[in-house]
């Protein structure tokens, strides 16, 4: 078994990259690693002989390997006592045996939630590499778009509707700062993520005196962040590295909301460079792409809440709690990433259409502007809003109106109502997000 759901749907959500993490010969992979780096630490502290561990490695390393163990029955046994390190353990001490290494060499001082939660954060470290690559590239694809089209004038839209002129710069803009954000608390929580060691009951009793240390030891050896106090019935590295996936899915769904909308036949205003197709109708050009990317984003938020709602864990080892975390983590990286690789795809090959964007911007025929007409207006009457407002209604063009014209020349109103010449700061903005982009560590 090499993947976590199929081969028919990863690829269309975008979990393929992170299969090889995530699958559950990556698991199986995962928790001989860390029992054999806890031989090695536990040599370290004289707990046990280096050349017993270094063989229990050798071993491990075998074992871990496609078709070194059945994975089905490793799950078929782990039924007996709720997780498979118990019947792992047992498989790893029979075959160092045959070398000679003693079985206390093995599982040295742990417990079987030390060895799940330690295997859990590696597969989350590795697994959010993977999503802070995609990420990056997500956001580098929007900020090369940002820049390539700072002066692009297009519409903005509120609630829906067409509001006032912007560039897609600007929106852009709106699209790599989420990422980037995403990417900064996603890359902090990825790499706070701790060993866990605490023994049978948290106390790392079986090891005294030398517990401490060997939890030191273990982490080090497993390249994670060391345990200040074992946390097994404290959540909180699980539930922040949750939340940063969850914003992570957020941020992902912006733009990719963004897309599919503006990609839509009404709007036109972007493509997918390469789109899909429909079974039934030749003519459609979909953006898949971004339609999976908020497809898998879409799941997230209640894979988030589950790990939320686990952090109840009772007194020193939870009944539950623990055990609904393995799957949920794991389908949580899977569609976290899945999500950005597939944005990733989408905005790097994005096909931008100004002459859309401009033509759009002419179809309320100028009303987009209203505001920008009765500022003007204001100084020579304080019914200006109303004025405009009425006339907005009316369906006569602004530069007609009478109530308008009577105050405001032809020569005026075509500078109102052009739309170039009412951006603000939209190309300042863009430039100083993409200066503090660079010199602020996200490139």
């Amino acid at each position: 078994m090499t993947n976590t759901r199929g081969e028919l749907f990863d690829p269309l959500f975008g979990e393929s990259n992170v299969t090889e993490h995530l699958s559950d010969q990556a698991w199986v992979s995962a928790l001989l690693e860390v029992e054999a780096a806890l031989s090695r630490a536990a040599s370290t502290v004289g707990l046990t002989d280096a050349v017993h561990a270094a063989t229990v490695t050798q071993v491990a390393g075998r074992l871990s390997l496609p078709g070194g163990l059945d994975v089905a029955d490793l799950g078929q046994q782990s039924k007996a006592g709720g997780n498979p390190v118990i019947p792992l353990v047992k498989t790893l001490r029979t075959a160092v045996a045959g070398h000679g290494v003693p079985s206390s060499a093995v599982h040295v001082g742990a417990t079987s939630q030390d060895v799940m939660d330690s295997a859990l954060m590696l597969l989350s470290a590795r697994a959010g590499h993977r999503v802070l690559a995609d990420l990056q590239a997500a956001a580098d694809a929007a900020a090369d778009l940002a820049r390539l089209h700072r002066n692009t004038p297009m519409a903005a839209r509120t609630l829906g509707q067409q509001a006032l002129p912007t560039t897609f710069g600007v929106l852009a803009v709106s699209w790599f700062t989420g990422l980037d954000g995403a990417r900064s608390q996603l890359e902090r929580a990825v790499s706070m993520l701790p060993v866990q060691f605490g023994g049978a009951a948290g106390t790392l009793a079986a090891v005294y005196p030398h517990g401490m240390a060997l939890a030191d030891a273990l982490a080090d050896e497993l390249a994670l962040a060391r345990q200040s106090v074992p946390w097994h019935t404290t959540r909180t590295p699980l539930a922040t590295f949750a939340a940063a996936l969850g914003v992570v899915a957020g941020s992902v769904s912006k733009p990719a909301t963004d897309v599919v909308l503006m990609a839509s036949t009404e709007f036109g205003e972007v493509a997918e460079d390469t789109p899909g197709g429909s079974s039934a109708m030749p003519h459609k050009q979909n953006p898949v792409a971004a339609i999976a990317a908020r497809a898998a984003a879409r799941r997230v938020p209640s894979l988030v809440a589950t790990i939320l709602s686990t952090m109840d864990h009772e007194f020193s080892r939870a009944a539950g709690a623990w055990h609904a975390e393995w799957e949920t983590t794991t389908d949580l990286m899977r569609l976290s990433a899945g999500a950005a690789d597939r944005l990733a795809t989408s905005l790097g090959g994005l096909r931008v259409h100004p002459e859309v964007m401009s033509r759009n911007l002419d179809i309320t025929g100028g009303l987009i502007l209203a505001e920008r007409v009765a500022t003007a207006l204001a100084e020579h009457t304080d019914a200006a809003r109303d004025i405009v407002t009425a006339a907005a209604t009316s369906g006569v063009p602004l530069d007609r109106h009478p109530a308008i014209t009577e105050h405001l020349t032809a020569d005026e109103l075509r500078n109102l109502l052009d739309p170039t010449q009412y951006l603000g700061h939209a190309t300042e903005l863009v430039d100083r997000a993409l200066d503090a982009r660079t010199t602020g560590g996200h490139r």
